[in-house]
């Protein structure tokens, strides 16, 4: 006792809640070991719980009131904090698949991780409120089981590249009425929980260490009135799952065998167990005697059932297939054939299934005399244990004026606090604008809106975010985030209206931008763009729109295009030669035309002066010399230009069939000798001349 008040301030108190029996442990943590220093284990006097589910609260509080009595007087000090686990029957989990996916390719931050988590566990909560109608469930916590990244499997996505990512996540809950019901039970007895776990949970700690969980193992926690299973796999615990059978089924068919109360027959089950020959009274008062071998065969058939019934759920929990091994603990997972028959409708050999208890229990020392470690005591442990490794209850909060409970696993961030009133996850984030889609010259096209301000929260009236951990009374507050502005984008941003064309007019280059037409309407560079504009830019001018572009007034000018004379409308493309020229009128007076009707003189009275013998608006034409021919080779032919007496390129076009009008790809080619020419450059005797369009 005196040695037990030295460790008084360290001692960990751990109550397992089941079905047939409450076992109670204490004991503390030194030098990795933990040393249990009390130990008791008190059966319940009626069946106030069935299943793992507490149906009487008052008669639960009596037995654990004498559970406490009897380990104070073993330790000589008053118990007033306790570990808890909840059952497995009452443990609900969903596996999600969840993706993300960027608005383009990006380093990848914890930011959009912990988004995608987010996700996933909201998807769970609507899944298995979908199922469970108006029953209020708690998130106890989640596992990741995988990423990926663009599909891949991964092991970290942080600081990878990927236009999207997704995870498989394990989310476990639990039914508000199960954990009101255990802490009223518990603080009934005079006591506060300390710590909550979830009894495959604590089992798994104990049987299955860290270092296993890379196997592919099953982990049977066979009660009274429930068999847990856990799954491990790839390092992780990647499910969990329950079946509402376990050793008092074996029981009930001694009952109806033997005419025996529940308690008579327990003790012939376990008496089988024993191999000890069995006498008992049947509730008539007859004395009856059985062999071990008779009872065995009595509950045989039942423990095929739910051996196969196991063996069905670990399948369907692991995918369709069996495991590699399966650890068995609990009581009731000793009776006879249990593991036998559970290798059997699994595939594995014998050995592969078996139960765990002093084997997992090693790290473990009973400072008490007479205690065998058995699988009946890995639970309990296990609950005690995992007191070290995560401080778990349920603690208060005020979150936006709400009081709320939130199931306390030492790491609580006022993200946990905003899912668990379902606060949408969107409106934790900067919300984008609109977006704006446009088309380009028949390319779709798309501008994303600006981001807004993230949600705004604070912790006790300090600035915080959704990763500030929180803790029992803490108040939350939390406004929507907001959304940004809507996309804004002009026609003078777009690339392609960034370009020129250029043309060469009366022999000087003219550098034109480019035009946007949209939607058959001509648009200037301010022009706000729309969401459905179908924008054209334009590799062309016309005629007028280049005329009013160099602001000259056409009237009474004549417009040639590489030579031809041309309308208004025509389309002038990159490299062009425009010339404009003054139209000349010769006026002849009455007096002269009927001078000349009288003289009988057949003369024009009006003529049109010729383009060359004209002076241009911008270049002045000089005097006409001697007229002498030339020779020059064309695209390969030869080509002989007659009627002046020097020669530019643009001649060419007057003796070499070239449309220049119809475009024959985006570029036209002009060369003299293999160098670029304009159509302006000057030509002689024998050159070499090459006119093509190029794509």
């Amino acid at each position: 006792m005196a040695d037990n008040n030295k460790y008084i301030d360290r001692m960990v108190f751990g109550l397992d809640i089941g079905t047939r029996s409450i076992v109670g442990s204490v004991g503390y943590m030194e030098k990795n070991k933990f040393n249990v220093v009390a130990h008791y284990v008190k059966e319940h006097e009626t069946r106030d719980m069935l299943d793992g589910q507490i149906h009487d609260i008052g008669k639960v509080s009596d037995s654990i009131i004498k559970v406490k009595t009897e380990l104070e007087e073993q330790l000589g000090f008053k118990l007033k904090d306790v570990c808890i686990a909840a059952a497995g029957r009452v443990l609900k989990t969903i596996t999600v698949h969840k993706e993300y996916e960027l608005p383009e390719e990006a380093v990848i931050t914890g930011e959009n991780i912990y988004s995608l988590e987010l996700m996933g566990v909201e998807d769970a909560y609507e899944k298995i409120n979908t199922k469970q109608d108006k029953m209020r469930f708690y998130c106890v916590g989640y596992t990741v089981i995988k990423y990926y990244l663009n599909d891949y499997v991964i092991a970290n996505l942080e600081g990878h590249k990927a236009n999207k990512i997704s995870a498989d996540i394990l989310a476990t809950f639990l039914p508000e009425d199960v954990v009101d019901g255990l802490y009223a039970a518990v603080e009934g007895a005079g006591l506060q929980v300390a710590n909550l776990t979830l009894e495959p949970i604590a089992a798994i700690n104990v049987a299955i260490p860290a270092e296993y969980r890379l196997l592919n193992i099953a982990l049977v926690d066979v009660g009274a009135g429930t068999s847990d299973i856990s799954i491990t796999r790839d390092g992780s615990i990647v499910a969990y799952g329950m079946i509402p059978k376990a050793g008092d089924e074996f029981t009930e068919m001694l009952v109806s065998k033997y005419l025996v109360d529940f308690n008579t027959a327990e003790k012939i089950k376990r008496a089988s167990v024993m191999n000890r020959q069995i006498n008992f009274k049947d509730i008539m008062g007859l004395k009856k005697k059985v062999s071990p071998k008779e009872v065995r065969e009595v509950y045989s058939q039942c423990v095929k059932d739910t051996a196969g019934e196991i063996a069905d759920k670990i399948k369907e929990l692991n995918g369709g297939k069996s495991v590699s091994a399966v650890f068995v603990v609990g009581g009731g997972g000793k009776v006879y054939g249990f593991t036998k028959a559970i290798a059997k409708k699994l595939g594995l050999p014998e050995e592969r299934v078996a139960l765990r208890g002093e084997e997992v229990l090693g790290s473990i020392e009973f400072k008490q005399e007479n205690i065998k470690k058995d699988p009946l005591l890995v639970t309990p442990i296990g609950i005690c244990l995992n007191f070290y490794n995560q401080n778990n209850n349920f603690i208060f909060i005020h979150i936006n004026g709400e009081r709320i409970k939130l199931y306390d696993n030492d790491r609580l961030t006022v993200v946990d606090a905003v899912m668990q009133i379902g606060f949408p996850n969107q409106s934790l984030f900067p919300r984008r604008g609109k977006e704006l889609n446009y088309i380009v010259n028949g390319e779709h096209r798309m501008v994303r809106g600006s981001l807004g301000e993230p949600a705004v929260i604070t912790v006790n009236d300090k600035e915080a975010n959704i990763n500030t951990p929180i803790k029992k009374n803490d108040r939350v507050t939390i406004s929507e985030s907001t959304e940004g502005a809507a996309a804004e984008y002009y026609i003078e941003q777009i690339l392609e209206y960034k370009s020129s064309i250029t043309i060469n007019v009366n022999g000087k280059k003219v550098i034109c931008p480019k035009l946007a037409e949209v939607d058959g309407e001509i648009k200037t560079g301010d022009y706000r763009i729309k969401n459905g504009d179908n924008i054209k830019i334009l590799d062309y001018y016309t005629v007028d729109r280049l005329m009013t572009f160099m602001d000259i007034d056409c009237t009474g000018k004549q417009i040639y295009v590489n030579n031809m004379e041309v309308n208004g409308s025509e389309k002038i493309y990159e490299n062009f030669s425009v010339n404009i020229i003054e139209s000349v009128e010769i006026d002849v007076s009455q007096d002269e035309i009927e001078q000349e009707m009288e003289t009988n003189t057949e003369e024009s009275i009006q003529e049109e002066v010729k383009p060359q013998d004209l002076e241009e608006e911008v270049l002045p034409i000089e005097t006409k010399a001697e007229s002498k021919d030339i020779n020059v080779i064309v695209n390969g032919t030869l080509v002989t230009l007659k009627g002046k007496d020097s020669y530019i390129f643009v001649d060419i076009l007057d003796f070499y069939p070239f449309d220049t009008k119809v475009a024959g790809g985006n570029d036209l080619i002009t060369k003299i000798n293999g160098e670029k020419s304009e159509f302006t450059g000057p030509l002689k005797e024998g050159d070499t001349v090459e006119i093509y369009w190029e794509d």
